[in-house]
């Protein structure tokens, strides 16, 4: 029987570094991120009906609407293959620093990656554009996969 060595989690911290010999450290206490209990109403209108619900600002979208019940499409849960694409419908604020393909066009453009955005206010998005979103990136000159 083969077996495979046991897998660890990876976590690798980054700072600037002053010089070569300085150390990576981890980010000060009053650095860490979100408040977990802060969270905001996110409305998604997908091709069966509008949903409604709460998400902390430490989750993701797709992973907040998957524990409500709701079905959206995704591949890579990366930010990569766009198969999770949404699109604000009206101005909100998201952190997409987790997706491993986001780009600066596609927050002008209205467009975020469900797999990998947390909210940062409410959000009314229209879920499944992931097709307008590569035709999206290809007039741009970007990346998109599956296109």
């Amino acid at each position: 029987m083969l077996r495979l060595p046991e897998l660890r989690p990876f976590r690798q911290l980054f700072s600037q570094a002053k010089s070569p010999s300085t150390k990576m450290t981890e980010p000060p206490e009053n650095d860490r991120g979100p408040s977990p209990s802060k969270s905001y109403e996110v409305t998604l209108i997908t091709p069966y009906g509008r949903r409604v619900l709460s998400v902390a600002e430490t989750e993701h979208l797709w992973d907040a609407a998957k524990n409500a019940g709701i079905a959206l499409p995704a591949i890579c849960h990366q930010g990569r293959c766009l198969t999770c694409a949404g699109r604000l419908l009206d101005p909100g604020a998201f952190d997409a620093s987790d997706a491993v393909s986001y780009f600066p066009q596609d927050r002008e453009a209205g467009y975020i990656l469900l797999c990998t955005a947390k909210p940062r206010s409410n959000l009314c998005i229209r879920t499944h554009v992931q097709t307008e979103m590569r035709q999206f990136r290809l007039k741009c000159g970007l990346p998109a996969p599956y296109a």
